[in-house]
């Protein structure tokens, strides 16, 4: 007899996408499995979900599919083991007197003038500079998991500097998206990181899911400084990245 936490399983189903424009690796061509029907995606599921490699961006619940590319590989970092490098602990002590709010998602102009803000100085022309209220709302306000979003605000005028996006789960805290002011003090983002490592100590959670380390994607290689981490490959969590010839099978 099936536990009650195991009966979505049983109907979700997994469809691929048509190829589209891979954001990360030129030349490239990428598709993704998505998960559906969304509404039976909820925390516990998606805990498990998150464990095969699926992430999630609003009520869309994916994963690579790509036909000729495997560059996107799962990272999680082991956070009871995490030490800090010499970059990280300068990052830390930058910004560890911000102040921190944690909240329920919830809609702010004053959130969404920083997230265009951020788009239009670190990714411009990538599309997602130009989103609209009700395109960054479905992007990073819309969850039927366990969301909190995290302030960080200047001690002393209150200014918002940064906003995360954090999931909740059962093994672990999932780092959804995390924008900044571009014009602060380098190091944010790495702050960021290291505030999500520090409450997974706190809560007693073993894992940081930090979506995907792409080792050619200068956008997503610097995940692999926070060791140690786990790299997902052959349906297996391992200790090490993949060997190159992982990547991109002939």
């Amino acid at each position: 007899m099936s536990r009650v936490h195991e009966l979505p399983f049983a109907t979700l189903q997994y469809y691929a996408t048509s190829p589209y424009t891979c954001s990360y690796l030129p030349n490239r061509l990428a598709r993704s499995q998505v998960a559906v029907p969304s509404h039976l995606i909820n925390s516990s599921t998606f805990s498990t979900l998150i464990d095969q490699g699926f992430r999630r961006s609003g009520h869309y619940t994916y994963r690579p599919h790509c036909d000729q590319c495997r560059a996107c590989i799962p990272i999680r970092v082991d956070c009871m083991r995490f030490m800090a490098n010499r970059s990280q602990r300068r990052s830390w002590k930058n910004h560890c007197s911000l102040q921190i709010f944690i909240h329920p998602l919830f809609w702010s102009q004053e959130h969404f003038d920083l997230y265009l803000k951020y788009q239009k100085a670190r990714h411009p022309g990538g599309g997602m500079d130009e989103d609209c209220k009700s395109q960054y709302s479905q992007f990073l306000l819309e969850s039927r998991v366990n969301s909190r979003l995290i302030e960080f605000r200047d001690s002393k005028d209150s200014r918002l500097v940064m906003v995360s996006i954090v999931d909740v789960l059962e093994q672990g805290l999932s780092a959804v998206y995390t924008f900044y002011d571009p014009d602060m003090t380098a190091g944010l983002g790495t702050f960021s990181i290291l505030w999500q490592i520090e409450q997974c100590k706190k809560l007693g959670l073993p894992w940081l899911y930090l979506g995907y380390w792409i080792k050619d994607s200068p956008k997503m290689s610097y995940k692999s400084r926070f060791q140690p981490a786990q790299y997902l490959y052959h349906s297996k969590w391992h200790d090490v990245p993949p060997d190159s010839s992982f990547f991109y099978p002939a």
